[in-house]
């Protein structure tokens, strides 16, 4: 099936980096505008200069409720529809919750669990009224699977999966796919608090992932038949044991 995604608007949270900047790279080719949304705006500025005029900078700190407010208005003076939303955008903090930071739990929770909410309630009455669109989240294999030495990232993804999941048939009924994408580790920048050895065994042992591989899955998803759903796409290193 052609991954055709001509005529299309995109918009991607975390796209200056990352996962999100790959999949925006993976939709530009296959024919959408991508309107790309980040708190970094010159990191923005930089990638939508080489990625070319499809590619549109949109800056938003996901994590001031006035701003998520202020995105789906924004996306439409500049882009005049959206027809894919992809919730990226996110944080990680692993370690035992014993010697854990609660303020650093808090962060990424905001980030992980209520900007998702809040992002994805945003788009929604657009998608509504035109009975079509496609929302898809960054989970993690951590959210089907407990990993034991991330609790508190555990517990964020477990939360996105239940919210995915109850949506999806919440809006189905308006035309409206939602779905989830839950890699494995990826080498971004997520995992830059991993010491280099760490970092340069699982490398060698293949067991991370790149983000442009993450990409062509959620191309996947985006050009499957409009009457399927693809409700989780789990996709993991080889050497992942989960």
């Amino acid at each position: 099936m052609a991954q055709d995604l001509s005529g299309k608007v995109a918009a991607i949270t975390g796209a200056a980096s990352g996962i999100g900047l790959e999949c925006a790279r993976a939709m530009l080719a296959a024919g959408a505008r991508v309107v790309l949304v980040d708190r970094a705006g010159q990191a923005l500025r930089d990638v939508c200069a080489e990625l070319g005029p499809r590619s549109i900078p949109l800056v938003i700190d996901l994590m001031k409720p006035s701003d998520v407010a202020g995105m789906m208005p924004r996306i439409l003076e500049t882009a005049g529809q959206l027809d894919i939303f992809h919730a990226n955008a996110g944080a990680y903090v692993g370690g035992d919750v014993l010697d854990g930071d609660p303020d650093a739990w808090d962060r990424m929770l905001n980030l992980n669990i209520n900007a998702v909410f809040r992002s994805v309630h945003a788009v929604l009455p657009h998608m509504v009224e035109r009975k079509s669109g496609d929302i898809i989240v960054t989970s993690s294999i951590a959210g089907l699977v407990p990993v034991v030495w991330e609790p508190i990232y555990t517990a964020s993804k477990h939360a996105v999966q239940a919210f995915v999941h109850t949506v999806r048939r919440q809006v189905a009924k308006h035309g409206l796919r939602v779905g989830a994408v839950a890699p494995g580790p990826v080498v971004t920048a997520l995992i830059s608090d991993w010491p280099q050895e760490k970092l340069d065994e699982e490398l060698a042992a293949g067991g991370l992932m790149q983000p442009a591989e993450v990409a062509e899955a959620v191309l996947f998803m985006l050009t499957r038949p409009r009457n399927v759903t693809i409700r989780d796409l789990v996709i993991l290193p080889q050497s992942n044991d989960l």
